[in-house]
């Protein structure tokens, strides 16, 4: 006999997410006593405590952060096929994490082809370094993420969805650099542990037995362009952002290592896809067999 329901876990959701039992009962329009009863039926079948008291509210237990993750799957999923099989169409909701370089640039035209295929899908998009997108993804707080390599792929399933040429910037005037032993004595300014642009400068710096000066941390390209343009120290980022970046003329360009310039972004997500993904990797699918065919026809064109 199953001894979990949809019921059981919309129930137990609404208390994990309001915080105690009073504030989900008046959400759930039922008396306390009955939601606190369900709670406690539940997991007595489960054989574990999910909730703990801290105060007047409850928190999740270790067990209980574990079955949110999967009630909210289970529950999006179930919304998801009610609404395939009642109306035909793609809808329900999509919660994406991107690198902010991702974001900026290259997600608002692939965001907005995909608002105009599918208007009843809710997007919702957050941001941060891979890392911290590849924690959120395995605590089940986000459904796909788009993140730069390298990453620890693990059991995840991934797709390289578009490549970054990766730029070395300084400020304008400075000398050319020719290597990493050129910048022993420069700070390096960057977005904090986590960042895999961060990992592959840290990585070069490694081999070339360099130690950079200090690292200035900081949470925007906007904020690293301005830095560096004002001599601050150097960095790393994708040339696309610097192209449409406010102070972009504003700073010197480097070329990196070959081995080290062109840097990969993938779609990451796990276990099965729901309807709103599995659209999101069918339209970058399309996307990408048109691009290829669109490369395709200009190398055709340019042969004698």
């Amino acid at each position: 006999m199953r001894r979990i329901s949809l019921e059981d876990l919309h129930i137990f959701r609404c208390v994990a997410v309001e915080g105690g039992v009073l504030r989900a009962a008046a959400r759930l329009n039922r008396v306390p006593s009955n939601v606190t009863t369900r709670i406690k039926q539940f997991e007595s079948r489960l054989g574990t405590q999910l909730f703990r008291r801290q105060g007047r509210n409850v928190v999740l237990t270790d067990a209980g952060h574990r079955l949110l993750g999967h009630a909210e799957r289970l529950l999006r999923l179930a919304d998801e096929a009610e609404e395939d099989l009642c109306s035909g169409v793609v809808a329900g909701s999509l919660r994406l994490g991107s690198l902010e370089s991702a974001a900026s640039v290259r997600l608002p035209p692939i965001l907005s082809r995909y608002h105009a295929a599918h208007p009843r899908t809710h997007v919702e998009l957050q941001t941060g370094t891979t890392a911290a997108l590849l924690r959120r993804l395995d605590n089940h707080q986000i459904d796909a993420a788009f993140v730069s390599e390298p990453f620890d792929k693990g059991s995840l399933s991934a797709v390289a969805v578009f490549a970054e040429e990766l730029v070395l910037i300084t400020a304008r005037g400075g000398p050319r650099i020719g290597g990493a032993q050129d910048l022993a004595d420069q700070t390096v300014v960057a977005f904090p542990h986590g960042c895999s642009y961060r990992r592959l400068l840290v990585d070069w710096f490694a081999a070339a037995g360099v130690t950079p000066r200090r690292f200035l941390d900081l949470g925007s390209y906007h904020a690293i362009v301005a830095c560096v343009a004002a001599g601050t120290g150097v960095a790393i980022m994708p040339a696309s952002v610097l192209d449409n970046a406010v102070m972009g003329d504003s700073i010197q360009r480097h070329e990196l290592p070959e081995a080290m310039r062109t840097n990969r972004t993938n779609l990451v997500w796990a276990g099965e896809p729901g309807g709103p993904l599995s659209a999101l990797l069918e339209l970058l699918r399309v996307g990408a067999q048109a691009g290829a065919c669109g490369r395709h026809g200009r190398t055709s064109k340019s042969m004698p």
